[in-house]
């Protein structure tokens, strides 16, 4: 069995492929370090490897480097010939709720792409001082003025997400996507409901973070952290990256029967296997050329299974 080369994205008409890019790195500074770990001509490298790979999903967000991720991308994209699918996200800023400011954001957001109309609009993350059909309703309008093509939500709970599957329907527009962190070794779509929710309303899950910000790769483990904003927190702790160890073993153990596959590649398989879309970061072309390895080809349903079985306590 081997993946489809283009996946719908939710009931909206749209295609894409199975694999996405996640450009949060591209400008980002504090976390991934854009300037001094990598350059504008990687971000360039990254982009273009993923082009020639078949990759056709791009998603951004104006918080990602305070605009300079949407700048980059718009400007490849500009020079690129291959029909893309661009997403970007809008920051429910409490200062910032009203209709007229969820407009000036997207006009912001278009500006910056260099594009009339962006694919797909997400929300970034719920905020309970602004209803979510009031939100909505804002989001179709921008439909309706030929702006946006489609509405996304992200990081929204399985009831946050019915409430805005609602409110869209009423005025004929789909409800997408829920992009929120899913992977091996982040497993709570899966107990939170918000998997189930999207397969019964026919979003689709977007993944990001689904290499656990590198911790599936094998390239850090107990000794050897990333540097930088991204090792704060308990995700790098000693502890995880030694009980994270079994798990790149196995995906090692995986890769290597088909083929020699990395465990980035295995890890970015088994999401796409599950009917999501994962968006790694690249900020290279050779990290991006590495995530496109995941396409082509899949592990079997027992090597899946097996996976399963070895995370089940991450979930």
């Amino acid at each position: 069995m081997t993946l489809p080369e283009t996946i719908p994205l939710g009931p909206t008409g749209l295609r894409v492929s199975p694999l996405g890019v996640g450009a949060w790195s591209w400008g980002d500074r504090l976390v991934w370090g854009y300037g001094r770990d990598h350059s504008q001509a990687d971000v360039a490298a990254a982009f273009w490897a993923s082009v020639r790979a078949g990759i056709t999903f791009f998603d951004t967000a104006e918080v990602y480097g305070r605009g300079a991720s949407e700048r980059l991308l718009g400007q490849l994209a500009r020079g690129c010939d291959t029909p893309l699918v661009i997403a970007s996200k809008y920051a429910p800023l409490p200062w910032r709720l009203t209709p007229r400011a969820v407009r000036r954001a997207l006009d912001a957001s278009l500006r910056r792409l260099e594009r009339p109309c962006i694919d797909l609009y997400q929300v970034h993350w719920p905020l309970h001082l602004v209803s979510i059909p009031r939100l909505m309703d804002a989001l179709a309008d921008a439909v309706a003025e030929g702006k946006v093509r489609a509405v996304g939500v992200s990081n929204y709970s399985a009831e946050q997400m019915r409430r805005a599957y609602d409110a869209l329907a009423r005025r004929g527009v789909p409800l997408a996507s829920n992009q929120v962190e899913y992977s091996l070794l982040a497993r709570q779509p899966e107990t939170n409901g918000v998997l189930d929710a999207c397969r019964e309303l026919g979003a689709t899950l977007i993944a990001y973070s689904p290499l656990a910000m590198g911790l599936l790769t094998g390239k850090y483990g107990p000794g050897r952290r990333p540097s930088g904003a991204r090792s704060i927190g308990p995700r790098f702790s000693e502890r995880n990256l030694a009980a994270a160890q079994p798990v790149v073993g196995l995906l090692r153990r995986i890769g290597a029967a088909h083929g020699d596959r990395t465990p980035a590649q295995v890890a970015l398989n088994w999401l796409m296997v599950r009917g999501t879309l994962p968006i790694p970061g690249a900020k290279n072309g050779a990290q991006a050329a590495q995530n496109a390895g995941a396409l082509g080809w899949s592990i079997t349903p027992d090597e899946a299974a097996e996976l399963d079985a070895a995370t089940r306590g991450w979930r």
